[in-house]
């Protein structure tokens, strides 16, 4: 079974500003209904829910929060109709800025747990909420969002590689026990996006360092990143789960 994307039911996490963002303007372009979940940035996600038009909605909800997230399916079956696709986005508070990130010496637990929470239990909460609905369905989209720093860690992000790390396996390990149900799961991989509020910090220079690097000689945009998304979404991928798509403009070849 497939469904196109205009018949689907999104949920994407952390959309209400960055990434997140457009990734719910890409769905709702589409014509997909579409929830844009937020944990602090309420009142851009509800801006950007008005902007996209009567299909899509704001819910607020910490996906750390098992409890939070099953509110959340259930507020958003009630409201857009049962979730065939979850794209996990959200990110725990980080700057992209390596001469501001702590090296392994300064590295505390804490830090590299904040990470893991929101990428691999925030991920664990989602599957297991949406799962019912997909498996009755006989069909369901998990898109996850990974870091090309996995092929090229060239900055100090140790809590964050590793926790985007930790997200593949289970990317991977959740692909495999789904698939009989009619369920994909892949992973997109960005690199630096120009520009988000996580990438704000990022000085100019190093921008242009990674734009004379990569064969199209450009930065890859949020708007750009969020295309590949709707590509697992889409009928075009039905074959394909477990996977990791890198979409840098080829600065790292996965």
């Amino acid at each position: 079974m497939t469904l196109a994307l205009g018949e689907q039911t999104v949920i994407v996490t952390g959309a209400g500003r960055g990434l997140g963002a457009a990734i719910a303007t890409a769905f709702a372009r589409e014509g997909a209904k579409v929830a844009i979940n937020y944990r602090n940035s309420r009142a851009q996600a509800e801006a950007l829910a008005a902007s996209l038009g009567e299909r899509t909605r704001a819910f607020g909800a910490d996906i750390r929060d098992s409890e939070a997230v099953r509110r959340l399916v259930v507020e958003v079956t009630e409201t857009l109709g049962a979730p065939t696709t979850v794209v996990h986005n959200a990110l725990a508070d980080f700057s992209f800025n390596g001469d501001a990130r702590p090296k392994l010496d300064q590295l505390n637990w804490e830090e590299m747990s904040a990470q893991l929470d929101t990428a691999v239990k925030g991920a664990l909460n989602l599957i297991q909420a949406t799962r019912p609905s997909m498996a009755s369905a006989g069909f369901g989209r998990i898109i996850t969002i990974g870091t090309n720093l996995f092929q090229n860690p060239v900055v100090p992000y140790h809590d964050y590689t590793a926790a985007k790390g930790a997200l593949l396996s289970l990317t991977r390990t959740a692909a495999a026990e789904l698939g009989p149900l009619g369920i994909t799961v892949n992973m997109v991989s960005g690199g630096l996006l120009r520009t988000t509020d996580a990438s704000a910090g990022t000085p100019e220079a190093v921008f242009d360092l990674i734009a004379a690097s990569t064969p199209l000689r450009q930065v890859t945009t949020p708007e750009a990143a969020a295309d590949a998304v709707l590509f697992f979404a889409s009928p075009w991928a039905r074959a394909v789960t477990g996977q990791n798509l890198i979409v840098d403009g080829g600065l790292v070849f996965g």
